[in-house]
């Protein structure tokens, strides 16, 4: 048994996504989330800065005695997670690799990303995947706009529905098989997105993906915590300054939230 916290982060509230799956799947783990909200949005800067960001971040949670960090953050991942891997001996999971896992398992092939503007530069989905899959049809997709809105709770309303539209438009639907949502603010607009493109095609949460990895991560190195912890979480954010509370009271339903500011 290790009772140590999971650390998670992301720039903003797309990472309580992830945490919410994570909540589902490991119940009596305690959490240390981080929110960078002061320098939202990562995917629209640069490398060095993403990797000087997340090392930051990781720093912070090391000192906070995390046992486990997931980046859940697709610019972070795609961007940042190998040369963090070299940095620190914590164990960092990033939301890639087990979503590609997914992938191959259900043998799926014709596949379309949606993104931020620096992870779909980086083309970290798109050559993870054909390194992983042989002869996989990668669409990639840039939505800029979309984890501004959901920072703004601007996730049901008809500007989202009308910025779903106009970014999906050139999807081939016909021939898509699965759209990852490869941002965690994404997951807030699954309703839209499913509403655009027809329940044929499989909308992939990375959260979920990650939270079984987890999941399978702590129970083959020994590091779960007690089955009878009731589970906290601390929620740290760099700037309070936002809306974040407000979008993470409708994402962690039943969950009391407090909001400190990281020094």
């Amino acid at each position: 048994m290790d009772s140590r916290p999971i650390g998670v982060f992301d720039s903003g509230v797309g990472g309580l996504t992830v945490l919410k799956e994570l909540k589902k799947k490991l119940p009596h783990e305690d959490y240390i989330y981080i929110g960078d909200t002061a320098s939202f949005p990562y995917g629209s800067k640069s490398k060095d800065t993403i990797i000087e960001l997340s090392k930051k971040k990781i720093e912070n949670l090391i000192d906070m005695n995390a046992k486990i960090i997931v980046i859940a953050c697709g610019t972070a991942t795609s961007q940042a997670l190998e040369e963090m891997q070299k940095i620190f001996n914590i164990p960092i999971i990033g939301i890639i690799d087990p979503t590609v896992k997914y992938l191959k398992q259900n043998n799926i092939r014709n596949i379309g990303v949606i993104a931020t503007v620096g992870t779909i530069r980086s083309n970290g989905w798109q050559n993870y995947i054909n390194k992983n899959i042989d002869n996989a049809h990668v669409m990639n997709k840039a939505c800029p706009l979309l984890a501004p809105m959901a920072e703004e709770g601007w996730t049901e309303n008809e500007i989202a529905r009308l910025t779903i539209h106009e970014y999906l438009k050139e999807m081939d639907s016909k021939n898509l098989e699965a759209l990852i949502l490869g941002c965690t603010h994404y997951p807030l607009f699954k309703k839209l997105i499913e509403n655009e493109l027809g329940k044929n095609i499989d909308i992939i949460n990375t959260g979920e993906m990650v939270a079984k990895e987890l999941e399978k991560y702590l129970l083959e190195n020994n590091l779960e915590n007690d089955k009878t912890n009731k589970s906290e979480v601390n929620i740290y954010l760099t700037d309070i300054e936002c809306n974040f509370l407000n979008v993470a009271k409708k994402l962690l339903e039943n969950e009391e939230i407090s909001i400190k500011k990281l020094q």
